[in-house]
């Protein structure tokens, strides 16, 4: 064996992760809204890119006045007021009687609202907050006693149980079984052990079931009323249409919302040729506009490709409805465009189609492919939930069906062929509880 140290020339191939390429494969994958944020954060740092909103006009004052002067308006002028939004402190502190409690109280009580989460749950601590405001510990106490009485009812809970109890007392203070069974058997009662309950409390299960049906209408999260919730309304821009017409289903690319992107020509010619550095700055920064022009028109004709592939696969889908969605993966789509399935992946990633049938996201095409008793025929994922909702929805709710009696309804009736863990996996994704906690006592 020679193992002499020397110096020999090998040739080998490999691909390398450079910058450029890094930048495609994240373009790729960005949403409409995320590519946006690049472009213009890119234009920041980039003096030769100019980005251009085509969908934003620049306005003329002249014009815009006078064409409101002479607008008749057709709406009343009260629809034209807009809204003042409250915050949680204000309309809580709006129902305090402020004449019959002190200064310390008021303040106190303040704190305590600072204290409390989007869902009206009190996170804080009592001699925390005594120690930080220099009161006693009863007096904290005190104050959330008083915040608890306003509305909405369970409002300043300190947990799901506290709450659950506060709102049963506002609406039915009568009704103790409710009152009894929230306050010490919590937990078997939410997990549906009621034949323990029942035994205990000598009730009837019949009994149980309608606390638990009056249960489920409380709000568990009290503040949310007061906020309009937490979460803004999200509007979805599609980033193809699909189209029926009379030749066929169409794809067209929306790209209405993502920004034009331009050469800063005046800025080059001002700077160009001035020293050695400047130069080098100006080459780097127009190599770059040149990626990222190149990874868009990329990111383009790939999504074009993929939305167009899923077209061809699922015409039943788009003509009659989510139902009849056949099976297909990444990987087959993949190896018919001859592209990596990683692509597919981040093809997809985030993005909206709007179809006839409604704007669904390109990731819910792709399903796994379930085996039916038919040698010719399989079935998707999507098929079988729908298949298993029906079931349950149909089921006698006295008595209702276990994962291995679906299984075995399913095979009979639709010619599916799944295993009892593939129900109870699929049951979790459509949040549907399990057969005892399904079970109604009537």
């Amino acid at each position: 064996m020679n193992l002499k140290a020397g110096l020999w020339q090998q040739q080998t191939l490999k691909l390398a992760m450079t910058q450029e390429l890094s930048q495609a494969i994240a373009l790729l994958q960005y949403s409409a809204q995320e590519l946006t944020a690049f472009l213009e954060n890119k234009a920041l740092e980039n003096p030769l890119i100019q980005v251009e909103h085509e969908n934003v006009k620049p306005m003329n004052p002249l014009i815009d006045r006078n064409r409101r002067k002479y607008q008749k308006e057709e709406k009343d002028w009260i629809d034209q007021i807009a809204e003042k939004k409250f915050s949680l402190e204000e309309q809580l502190i709006s129902q305090l009687n402020i004449k019959k409690l002190s200064a310390e109280q008021l303040k106190v009580i303040r704190h305590l609202i600072q204290n409390l989460d989007e869902n009206g749950y009190f996170l804080g601590d009592f001699s925390e907050i005594a120690e930080y405001l220099k009161v006693s510990e009863d007096l904290v106490e005190e104050c959330l006693a008083v915040l608890q009485t306003l509305e909405p009812a369970g409002i300043g809970a300190r947990d799901l149980q506290e709450c659950l109890l506060m709102q049963i007392y506002y609406q039915n203070p009568n009704n103790e079984l409710a009152l009894n069974i929230i306050a010490n058997y919590f937990v078997p009662f939410a997990e549906k052990k009621w034949k323990q309950i029942s035994k205990e409390l000598q009730v009837t299960l019949k009994e149980i079931q309608d606390v638990f049906d009056e249960i489920q209408v409380l709000n568990p999260k009290p503040a949310a009323i007061l906020t309009g919730g937490t979460a803004s309304a999200a509007y979805i821009t599609p980033d193809a249409i699909i189209e029926q017409t009379e030749d066929g289903l169409t794809v067209r690319m929306f790209d209405d919302p993502i920004p034009r992107i331009s050469f800063n020509e005046t800025y080059y010619k001002k700077f160009k040729d001035q020293d050695t550095q400047v130069n080098r700055f100006l080459q780097e920064k127009f190599q770059d506009y040149q990626w990222i022009l190149k990874s868009i028109e990329q990111r383009k004709e790939t999504l074009t490709k993929v939305v167009a592939k899923i077209v061809e696969k699922q015409p039943a889908f788009f003509q009659k409805g989510a139902q009849y969605l056949v099976p297909m993966t990444m990987k087959e789509v993949a190896a018919e465009l001859d592209i990596h399935e990683s692509t597919v992946s981040r093809a997809v990633r985030e993005k909206y189609v709007q179809t006839p049938v409604g704007t669904v996201t390109l990731k819910s095409f792709f399903t796994s492919t379930i085996q039916t008793v038919s040698e010719d025929e399989n079935t998707s994922s999507t098929q079988v939930k729908n298949a298993i909702s029906r079931l349950i929805e149909k089921e006698n709710k006295e008595k209702p069906l276990s994962d291995q009696e679906i299984v075995d309804q399913l095979k009979t009736a639709e010619g599916i062929v799944v295993s009892r863990r593939t129900i109870a996996k699929y049951r979790d994704q459509l949040g549907i509880p399990s057969s005892s906690k399904r079970k109604r006592f009537n």
